[in-house]
């Protein structure tokens, strides 16, 4: 097939890439306006160039007449999340959905790989709709913590590097870090509603103070100048050791200072 062949080939798979991209960061943002926690931590995806398909194509014996049909991931979408009971979570959230229909799913989270990897996969069947029509693709997640992407980068860098044949010394201490990486994502596991509450206390200082600027900027531009240099000092005080409810006590200041001059 000619390169310009490939690249028409290509097409819907990097349309499905993009679609599957804002799908799941919206659903992101939906969990994070209705001040939820998501188990969706950040997504990324590609598509394999066509060096990578026509090596995968030959070392697994695909005729290139039938890489559509048997190639699960040459559209790649990777969710990241912060705890390993999120990855099924994240599962969940795509079994459910309509637009898309689920083939099989690959755990080795829980059946890991001799090497040490660890992943959640899931194969679908996407529905992409082009100018010349619509165009059924395979497609592929893989759902990691960021331990577990971390580690699987790292194997990947080398395996390119030692063509698929890293020593043995290497291999064994690539284990131990995946076992590492993993006792590391049980023990965060173990301080989850910890760190969750502190995200969640971090998100509310962070709207109360923009709410702040906001409004300083407001005495500004009504020529309140000496007022909102006040509470500009007020506030700098308050970012780093302030508590909400001494920021809370600060916006509702300025909005009744506000509220004052308006009047006037």
């Amino acid at each position: 097939m000619a390169i310009q062949n490939w690249k028409t080939f290509l097409l819907p798979y990097e349309q499905a890439v993009e679609e599957l991209k804002v799908k799941l960061k919206s659903l992101r943002k939906e969990y994070r306006k209705r001040n939820e926690y998501s188990p969706i931590e950040f997504v990324t995806g590609r598509v394999k160039e066509v060096s990578s398909l026509l090596e995968k194509a030959n070392k697994f014996g695909i005729p290139l007449d039938r890489v559509a049909q048997e190639m699960e991931d040459i559209a790649g979408i990777r969710i990241m999340c912060q705890f390993v009971d999120d990855i099924d979570k994240v599962v969940e959230l795509l079994r459910v959905r309509k637009d898309m229909q689920i083939l099989y799913e690959k755990d080795y989270v829980r059946n890991v790989k001799s090497s040490g990897y660890r992943s959640y996969h899931v194969i679908i069947k996407y529905l992409v709709n082009m100018a010349d029509g619509p165009k059924e693709i395979l497609a592929e997640f893989q759902i990691r913590t960021l331990a577990m992407n971390f580690w699987a980068t790292t194997e990947h860098s080398l395996n390119y590097k030692y063509k698929q044949h890293i020593p043995d010394e290497i291999k064994i201490k690539l284990k131990r870090a995946a076992d590492a990486a993993f006792n590391l994502d049980e023990q965060m596991l173990e301080i989850k509603d910890e760190i969750k509450d502190a995200q969640k206390l971090f998100e509310v200082k962070s709207d109360i103070i923009s709410n702040i600027m906001n409004n300083i900027l407001t005495l500004m531009s009504a020529g309140k100048v000496a007022e909102a240099s006040r509470y500009q000092v007020a506030l700098n005080r308050l970012i780093e050791e302030g508590e909400v409810y001494e920021l809370s006590n600060l916006l509702k200041m300025i909005k009744k200072d506000i509220e004052k001059y308006k009047e006037n």
